[in-house]
């Protein structure tokens, strides 16, 4: 049964725009040196949720019992808060398959590996909660400075087709509400009201 399991590569980015190089390397290497069949997943994806496409594939793939390790890059890659993480650890160990991270040293079949493995769970959040304070206390500073963030630039309006702009004026002949026609013609609201004041 042994023989048969994969070592499943995993890689992930958080988005459309970042690239796997990074990782690759380093991961090609270890695969190259091994003698077990390997397959790669990757997935564009947030590292805040465990729901991604090719993750999930990998799921069912361990509760099939056809993976024996899975290997990241950093132990990041696979998510970033420590319930999602220590829960994965702990079903990983119930199936008996390993984890290993390679930048992080990390190797979950040893005793070592685990008691790291769940204090990187704990920093790889606390990171991510430090984060998302930087982000909300740059939010409240452009707030106090006027910053407004949605609809379109000031002194640029969206451009409207006569279609729209048509279906704007019936709907609101038929007293439809305006946060309604937003939605039902794809514009924001500012655009809505600037299209019926020129009525």
């Amino acid at each position: 049964m042994e023989s048969n399991r994969i070592v499943a590569i995993y890689c992930r980015v958080s988005t459309g725009q970042q690239g796997v190089e990074s990782q690759l390397p380093d991961l090609q290497r270890w695969a190259d040196a091994q003698d077990k069949p390997t397959r790669w997943y990757r997935d564009k994806w947030s590292g805040k949720t465990m729901d991604r496409p090719a993750w999930r594939k990998l799921e069912r793939e361990l509760q099939a019992g056809k993976v024996s390790a899975v290997v990241v890059w950093r132990l990041d890659r696979l998510g970033r808060t420590a319930s999602g993480l220590t829960a994965l650890f702990d079903e990983l160990r119930r199936r008996k398959v390993n984890l290993i991270s390679l930048r992080d040293g990390l190797d979950l079949s040893t005793c070592a590996g685990r008691l790291m493995a769940n204090v990187l769970a704990s920093v790889a959040q606390y990171e991510t909660e430090v984060r998302g304070e930087r982000v909300r206390a740059g939010q409240a500073v452009a707030r106090a400075k006027g910053k407004r963030w949605g609809g379109s630039k000031p002194g640029k309006r969206k451009k409207v087709t006569d279609t729209q702009t048509k279906i704007i004026r019936r709907m609101k002949h038929d007293g439809v509400p305006v946060a309604e026609i937003a939605r039902a013609v794809a514009l924001s609201r500012p655009t809505v009201y600037a299209v019926l004041e020129g009525t």
